[in-house]
């Protein structure tokens, strides 16, 4: 058995991290479902999500429609109250640097993008979608690798923008200086989060409650740290809707 919660994962939540994983397990283990002790933090994702032993894990909204919808149980969707969006729902901040003259989205066609990975919702598919109703699709892209790496490509001059998960902005802005140096210029549509998912043969209810109760008991500093105010169901349907790339 495995479980993994690696999509918001900084240094600086690793323990808060864990006290949540505690706190699930301890809900999972008392509706009878065994738990491992820790989390597989470092595992890689596709392992984990295949894992026919995965307690719970959290990927993205692409992946899960591409391709991990009909192999894994859907338990829900966290909430993490970001401005412009429904309960369970999330967008992208799209960057740029702060002194960058460019004001508006359209000037940037020529520009660098910076994307984390093709696969990513937040990073890829969002801004293409965003940039595609303006007419275009940027002339240069670089792979960062990740959110926090796109950020760092457009802050140094690698890159001139990029797409950053609301989650992951917020997080970057709390915790990093490279925030300073760069601006929203705009923000693409709402679109659900990053779910919960677990084995297909999954007790998908008794992990949804095992997973509500934890929210509900996370300690006051640990609620605000990971800034997740309540688990949320969005139906499969809502996440297989969202086009991809190309489409």
């Amino acid at each position: 058995m495995i479980a993994s919660l690696p999509m918001y994962l900084r240094p600086e939540l690793a323990d808060a991290h864990d006290r949540y994983w505690s706190l699930i397990r301890g809900g999972l283990e008392a509706a009878g479902i065994a738990a491992p002790e820790r989390l597989s933090q470092d595992a890689a994702e596709e392992e984990v999500w295949l894992n026919p032993g995965l307690v719970l894990s959290q990927t993205c909204g692409m992946p899960y429609r591409i391709r991990l919808h009909e192999r894994v149980a859907l338990v829900g969707t966290p909430d993490f109250g970001l401005d412009g969006c429904s309960p369970g729902y999330y967008r992208s901040a799209i960057v740029v640097r702060a002194d960058d003259p460019r004001r508006e989205l359209g000037e940037f066609r020529d520009a660098v993008f910076a994307y984390n990975q093709t696969d990513s919702q937040s990073g890829y598919a969002a801004m293409y979608h965003h940039v595609a109703a303006l007419g275009f699709w940027f002339e240069r892209t670089m792979l960062s690798g990740g959110h926090a790496k796109s950020v760092e490509a457009v802050a140094s001059g690698q890159a001139d923008v990029a797409s950053i998960d609301a989650v992951s902005w917020r997080l970057i802005e709390r915790y990093g200086d490279t925030a300073r140096e760069l601006r929203v210029i705009d923000w693409t549509e709402p679109t659900p989060g990053l779910p919960y998912i677990a084995a297909g043969d999954a007790k998908v209810r008794a992990v949804a409650a095992a997973v509500t109760a934890a929210i509900d008991g996370l300690a006051d500093d640990d609620r605000a740290a990971l800034g997740i105010r309540a688990l949320v169901s969005i139906p499969r349907r809502a996440y297989l809707a969202i086009p991809n790339p190309g489409a």
